[in-house]
């Protein structure tokens, strides 16, 4: 596998290149390999492949929950809303496709605890299409210097969205205006995706773009800590100017030839 010039996540690589079969957590999310592509993937900062479908108006929740109950044992989830008619293989192939990308994207972020891998371990949905770990690697990082490319400060990511009254003639789209409709000044914007079925990343995209666009409040930066006083010093003598000392020196070698 070519990797990315610098890896999201190196044991994703090498796992990739080791053709291995488990899940991968990470402090935000994990992502499950099946011969060391990615099947899966889940996070709690984004919907799952349920809310998406449901909460979109794709599938009544009750031929979700037939489905996982049928199904899930099996992980066979996806394979089961084909063949029994509830979805079309393009329509799932797209809309898991979608959930796992939008659930890598949090799952890969920087993080500072452990990773770990567990092998075997296999997700209860099934495979669909699996992706290249290169893949996924890729789209992260286009993802992340899109949000940077669009509003560089990613305090918006988790604050609660605020709207703001919009400038004379300022206008936005269908998709933004109904999330400054859902957003009550409480809702993260983790929260309004689910609220409205939406992949996550998707939203905090417009939420940057709301901000950049002064339609939303930006948290402020926190204030720096502040700096810890010096120690007290212990008094230094005064150090004569060297200019005058040279004059003195001067003066007593004049007068000691007078």
């Amino acid at each position: 596998m070519s990797a990315v010039a610098t890896p999201v996540s190196p044991m994703l690589v090498r796992l990739a290149a080791e053709k291995a079969t488990g899940a991968l957590l990470r402090d935000h999310g994990t992502l499950y390999l099946v011969d060391g592509r990615v099947v899966h993937a889940e996070s709690p900062a984004a919907p799952g492949v349920d809310v998406l479908l449901t909460t979109g108006g794709r599938l009544p929740r009750e031929n979700w929950d037939e489905a996982v109950d049928r199904a899930g044992a099996h992980r066979a989830v996806g394979r089961f809303l084909v063949d029994s008619g509830r979805l079309q293989d393009g329509e799932l192939e797209i809309c898991h496709l979608g959930a796992v990308f939008d659930a890598a994207f949090f799952a890969l972020s920087p993080t500072s605890g452990p990773t770990r891998f567990r092998y075997g371990v296999g997700h209860w949905f099934g495979t669909v299409r699996p992706v290249s770990a290169e893949a996924v690697e890729r789209e992260t990082v286009r993802r992340r210097e899109l949000l940077d490319a669009v509003w560089p400060y990613p305090a918006v990511d988790t604050a609660p969205v605020v709207p703001r009254p919009a400038a004379p003639g300022q206008t936005v789209g269908s998709r933004q205006r109904a999330l400054l409709a859902a957003a009550d000044g409480e809702r993260t914007p983790a929260e309004l995706a689910r609220l409205l079925g939406r992949p996550a990343f998707h939203t905090l995209l417009d939420v940057r773009r709301l901000a950049a666009a002064g339609l939303v409040e930006t948290p402020l930066t926190p204030e720096p800590e502040p700096v810890p006083p010096a120690p007290a010093l212990l008094p230094v003598p005064p150090v004569p100017d060297p200019d005058i000392a040279l004059l003195r020196r001067l003066r007593d070698a004049l007068e000691a030839h007078l």
